[in-house]
């Protein structure tokens, strides 16, 4: 594409694109390479999305492929624990309006955090996971380096579990309002159910779309720092078939340091 500039950081494949709306164009392109060519080997794949406005101009360039989405079976990342099941914020219901509703998947598996026994709900949601493995990974990083719920302060690369439940740091809270989802930060729950860092890094292939200016000091730390626990997302620079599509805005630190 043009104007696109690309570096490996580690094994990671980092592609810095002029705009937002070129981001989520060539991920988008490059995704569904992938889920057809899992389609053809497999005959199906099963995909993880994550829920985020940053993931807006991904998701509809998706919307408006060619994929045979019959054969595509959805997981989601993360989910918010004790909203109204009706919340706008849940991140179960945006995937629904971005594009669990928008193209025929032959089966969505939602994260319910509304679940009378979490417990249970993690068992089951693990079952699921260890069952039928996700062949991609769709994600962002949040502004403090997390990837899912994973926040550094639970972050761990070599956790047990696929699923669990976890406190939010404050400022992973703040980022939901800085987003526009929530008016105040006291509207933000405070716990959520997570795939953990493990259950992202199995999947073969991990596309991960990073776009503004709030996610140049995450970036910067992914791509530049030491890859730790405190920088949950840093885990990226290992996996074997990773990309890391950022704009002008998130890649600021990148391009200051002359790193691009």
């Amino acid at each position: 594409m043009e104007n696109q500039i690309m570096k490996k950081a580690g094994r990671l494949t980092v592609k810095l694109l002029e705009s937002r709306k070129a981001l989520g164009k060539l991920a988008a392109a490059e995704a569904v390479e992938a889920l057809k060519a899992v389609i053809r080997e497999k005959g199906s794949c099963h995909v993880i999305f994550a829920a985020a406005p940053s993931q807006n101009e991904f998701l509809a360039a998706l919307c408006e492929s060619d994929v045979d989405w019959t054969k595509v079976y959805a997981y989601h990342m993360d989910e918010y624990i004790g909203l109204p099941v009706e919340a706008p914020q849940g991140f179960g219901n945006f995937l629904r309006r971005s594009i669990f509703t928008r193209v025929p998947f032959a089966k969505v598996e939602y994260l319910d955090g509304g679940a009378a026994d979490i417990q249970k709900e993690i068992q089951r949601y693990t079952a699921l996971l260890q069952k039928n493995p996700a062949d991609i990974v769709f994600m962002g990083i949040g502004e403090n380096g997390h990837i899912a719920f994973n926040d550094p302060h639970v972050a761990h690369f070599d956790d047990t579990d696929l699923v669990k439940e976890v406190a939010l740091d404050e400022r992973c809270r703040k980022q939901q309002v800085n987003d526009g989802c929530f008016e105040k930060l006291q509207q933000v729950p405070a716990h959520a159910l997570t795939l953990t860092i493990p259950a992202l890094m199995q999947a073969k292939q991990i596309f991960c779309m990073v776009p503004a200016a709030t996610k140049a000091e995450a970036v910067g730390k992914t791509v530049m720092g030491e890859i730790r626990e405190q920088v949950p997302a840093s885990i990226l620079r290992v996996h074997s078939n990773a990309n890391l599509y950022i704009d002008h805005e998130s890649g600021k630190e990148l391009l200051t340091a002359g790193w691009l």
